[in-house]
């Protein structure tokens, strides 16, 4: 029987036709296994994960979204039970955590609370349709407007720029004072016709400069289609600014939303929203502050999350910034 020592650190012999050859030399000249390539939206995953400013705005994100489906997990008061013995002058009793109390009631005797939790859901009802909207028909708009060029192109330019002219706030008023009532699909309607151009511009440029790859020049010899070169190869690689762009414009649509309602001229009852109980609120500031300063406070914790959440992930996916 061999020694076992005499063992230790031989290689292994592979037979082969000119002879044995170690295992080790074989795996060697073989080179490492190929891995499988990993892709911008990988690494950009890989970036955001770890970084503070993207994760603490996610999960606020996250729960405004449970809220705003679920708020009857978190209050069992409807939001708009009035009960005037329950008026302004009582002070929120702050240690009564998640109770209809909690926060205080408005002028009506309603529970701030309770319309700060239902108020979610017409704000990001509005955001996320908005962002939606834009993002599909200024897309299509940007990617007919590169990839063909010429007179369409001209065209096309020329109606973005039409819409660029108009005030975006002022003609979402115009189009809004033309309804008695005003649901979150009409505000959502409003906005969305003003607010696709700056996604279109982004698109057509970023067509523009893609539609000259290599990639897209074979795909189009080997007899693809226009359908396909534009959704297949062209729109993969160019929607990345067109995310970045809608993440941050969803936090300007939900402070469109809050603008609107505050003046009169958004969400109409029996909708609630944010902007128009700041707007009821304003009377009262002087002596009682808590009214104002809860949805005010919420309001702008929603809008800087998404703005936060939009510049993380521009930096994670321009690679001028990585």
């Amino acid at each position: 029987m061999p020694d076992a020592k005499a063992t230790i650190g031989k290689k292994e012999a592979v037979p082969t036709a000119g002879g044995a050859v170690p295992a080790a030399v074989a795996v060697d000249a073989a080179g490492p296994a190929p891995g499988k390539p990993r892709s911008l939206w990988s690494d950009a995953w890989q970036d955001l994960r770890r970084k503070p400013s993207f994760v603490i705005p996610a999960l606020i994100i996250l729960m405004l979204f449970v809220i705003a489906a679920f708020p009857g997990w978190f209050t069992s008061v409807s939001p708009r039970a009035a009960d005037l013995t329950n008026n302004y002058l009582r002070e929120p009793e702050l240690t009564h955590f998640f109770s209809p109390e909690w926060l205080g009631y408005n002028q009506q005797g309603q529970s701030i609370y309770a319309r700060l939790l239902y108020g979610t859901r017409a704000s990001i009802i509005i955001g996320i349709a908005v962002t939606a909207l834009v993002t599909v028909l200024g897309s299509l708009v940007g990617m007919i407007a590169g990839y063909f060029g010429g007179w369409i192109d001209a065209v096309l330019s020329r109606v973005i720029d039409i819409f660029l002219g108009i005030p975006f706030m002022l003609g979402a008023m115009v189009i809004l004072v033309s309804f008695d009532t005003r649901t979150e699909w009409t505000v959502t309607f409003a906005l969305a016709f003003l607010g696709w151009t700056t996604v279109a511009r982004v698109m057509r440029g970023s067509v523009i400069s893609i539609k000259q790859s290599d990639y897209v020049a074979a795909a189009r010899s080997l007899g693809a289609g226009t359908t396909r070169i534009l959704f297949r190869h062209i729109l993969p690689n160019a929607v990345a600014p067109v995310i970045v762009v809608a993440m941050i414009a969803l936090g300007g649509y939900i402070t469109a939303e809050a603008v609107l309602s505050y003046l009169g001229i958004g969400l109409t009852d029996p909708a609630i929203s944010w902007g128009g109980d700041i707007n009821r609120a304003q009377g009262q500031i002087r002596i009682a502050e808590h009214i104002l300063l809860f949805p005010s406070i919420l309001l702008s914790i929603t809008i800087l999350s998404f703005l936060m959440l939009g510049d993380a992930v521009r930096d994670a996916l321009d690679p001028k910034l990585r």
